[in-house]
């Protein structure tokens, strides 16, 4: 299913390279499917477009933490912390301030 859902997701990339959402979906099926670089691309990719996309920084988050770079989780959370706070996304701050007290403890 994985790899027809990234096709799917790559036709509309080609209909609108632009499109946030459509990267931010691609880089999670990248994960699922176990291309973890090719997903941190897609989220740097986001982040220098528009930097105050906060959902990516819970996600590229998580992916540093799941390769054990716990430093540069808590670096991404951190700023994924004053990003929701300066856009007053409470709930993406509420998830990002968990994950990074998380961060490291499993």
């Amino acid at each position: 299913m994985s790899d027809s859902r990234i096709a799917q997701l790559k036709a509309f990339l080609e209909e609108d390279p632009g499109d946030n959402f459509i990267l931010f979906a691609l880089a999670l099926e990248y994960i699922k499917k176990g291309d973890t670089g090719i997903a941190e691309d897609l989220f740097k990719s986001i982040l220098a477009r528009d930097p105050a996309y906060v959902g990516v920084y819970y996600h590229l988050g998580k992916l540093y933490e799941s390769a054990g770079d716990f430093d540069r989780a808590k670096a991404t959370y951190n700023t994924g912390i004053v990003v929701a706070r300066n856009g007053g996304e409470l709930h993406a701050l509420s998830e990002l301030e968990a994950a990074l007290t998380e961060c490291g403890d499993s």
